[in-house]
């Protein structure tokens, strides 16, 4: 029996990548099994969606907290109780401390919904419409302290087609969202996937710094 990495997801809204990896993990796709759901919100599907899979859920409101620093304290302290091989991040948009990140180094996944280092933080899709991009697309990378700058592990491009509005391209790079994540998180399982001194490494090669195959 091959070995199962536990997962730990954590959320903020639908819980649609989340639906993606807990499918390729029932699949037998991802080598591993999503143990909880945290969310910095409460009653969002997300949450649904990991209660109707069996999945143990926790709600950490942010709103709770007087200082990012005490709310990342609980949530480390909570995430540790699901003792997790790996984090990853779905969706949960929350500006992380670097006491968090540096606790999870080299085992915390986000997927970002642009090329980076494109367009870091929010409104990336119309950012990008805004600019007149012929492109748009989806990054997966490593957490580190620098807010949507670790180190990237895979990219999918979309096109921006004249007369795209904000939801064109929403679910069009939704769409890669969902291919490339449970990808990224089965190289890390399986061990192909690391976190390095000189960046992201899969299968013994060090990423250039637009990830894996890209031009």
């Amino acid at each position: 029996m091959k070995l199962r990495r536990k997962l730990v997801v954590l959320i903020s809204g639908s819980g649609t990548n989340l639906q993606a990896i807990m499918d390729a993990c029932e699949d037998g796709y991802i080598a591993g099994e999503v143990v909880g759901v945290i969310s910095n919100k409460p009653g969002v599907k997300g949450l649904e969606r990991a209660e109707k899979a069996g999945i143990p859920t926790a709600v950490l409101p942010h709103t709770d907290f007087d200082t990012r620093e005490a709310y990342d304290a609980e949530l480390q302290m909570v995430i540790d109780s699901f003792q997790p091989d790996y984090v990853i991040l779905a969706g949960f948009m929350r500006i992380l401390t670097p006491a968090i990140t540096e606790h999870f180094a080299g085992r915390m996944l986000n997927i970002h919904p642009s090329l980076l280092p494109k367009y870091k933080g929010i409104k990336t899709h119309e950012r990008a419409l805004a600019a007149g991009d012929r492109e748009h697309g989806v990054s997966v990378h490593f957490v580190t302290a620098e807010l949507d700058g670790g180190p990237v592990i895979l990219q999918a491009r979309v096109p921006v087609f004249k007369g795209d509005e904000v939801s064109d391209l929403q679910e069009r790079v939704h769409e890669q969202e969902h291919r490339i994540y449970p990808l990224v998180i089965q190289w890390l399982c399986t061990g192909r996937l690391m976190l390095t001194d000189k960046g992201a490494v899969l299968d013994n090669e060090v990423l250039g710094p637009y990830g894996y195959a890209a031009d």
